[in-house]
């Protein structure tokens, strides 16, 4: 015969308003910067409610105790606690708050995610995953959001690569159609009148621009000159009389300005003493 030891079963969790009220009476007891109360605290309020009172949980664990803060959110959880809310036609209720759901407002609940909410997901995972391999689930890292922020930033450079690529090939598209390699001044003006009839007189007085500097310094003055346009017009008998074709031109060109119908007339009325003797030699 041998004794046999007695064995008490564990007690039972604390029920959750228990638990609150527990670490309740401990905050309201403890004195300013009294750390044990406050893991003592943390301790009886987790046994119950887990981690479901995350605000007074922070309040707890700072340093030092957030008290004063802690009290009142307990207070007032006691409070909803003793007095749930409760209704005498539960029916009635739930068709109340369907009725509130289906709103136009609420719509977003019940869509699903989109494709860009999807893709973002889709990128925050792969960052996660990457973030496990590297440092595996725990040892001190830097935070998530900062590889959010890179991954971003990446995106965001390859977007603007792709961009200035496709853009870059878009331009070289549009010059390929142009005439290579130099061009008498007659086609110039030609062009702009062409350009004019169009409608673009952006495009109309670029080329009467390029027609008067190729008569006044050559035909490769305007592809190939380190120069200007005024520069290139300086050379002119008088360059202040250039100054209408010259004026609109720079502020269509450098200043994204449009050149109405008048300020053209004024500019072609300009550029016809270059323009004669250049469709002359033509």
């Amino acid at each position: 015969m041998t004794a046999t030891p007695a064995a008490a079963d564990p007690p039972p969790p604390p029920t959750y308003r228990q638990a609150v009220e527990d670490a309740y009476n401990l905050v309201r007891a403890a004195a300013p910067n009294d750390n044990a109360s406050a893991r003592n605290a943390v301790s009886a309020l987790e046994a119950g409610t887990g981690t479901t009172q995350l605000e007074i949980l922070s309040d707890l664990q700072r340093q030092p105790p957030d008290f004063e803060n802690a009290k009142a959110r307990l207070l007032a959880l006691l409070a909803a606690l003793d007095r749930p809310a409760d209704t005498s036609d539960p029916q009635l209720a739930q068709q109340r708050l369907h009725d509130v759901l289906a709103m136009h407002r609420y719509d977003a609940l019940r869509r699903p995610p989109s494709l860009l909410d999807r893709f973002s997901q889709w990128v925050r995972d792969r960052i996660d995953q990457l973030l496990n391999l590297l440092f595996g689930g725990g040892g001190a890292h830097a935070p998530g959001w900062f590889f959010y922020l890179v991954g971003a930033a990446v995106l965001a450079a390859v977007a603007v690569i792709v961009f200035r690529s496709t853009r870059g090939r878009f331009i070289e598209g549009l010059i390929a159609n142009q005439p290579s390699g130099p061009r008498a001044p007659a086609d110039y003006f030609a062009q702009a009148d062409r350009l004019a009839a169009r409608g673009d007189r952006v495009g109309a007085i670029r080329n009467l621009c390029a027609g008067v500097a190729a008569t006044l310094a050559g035909e490769r003055t305007w592809e190939g000159s380190p120069l200007t346009v005024r520069e290139i017009f300086q050379a002119a008998p008088d360059p202040a009389r250039l100054h209408p074709l010259l004026v609109p031109f720079e502020a269509a060109i450098y200043g994204g300005r449009d050149v109405d119908a008048a300020t053209y007339e004024r500019a072609m009325a300009v550029a016809a003493p270059f323009r004669q003797p250049a469709e002359l030699a033509a």
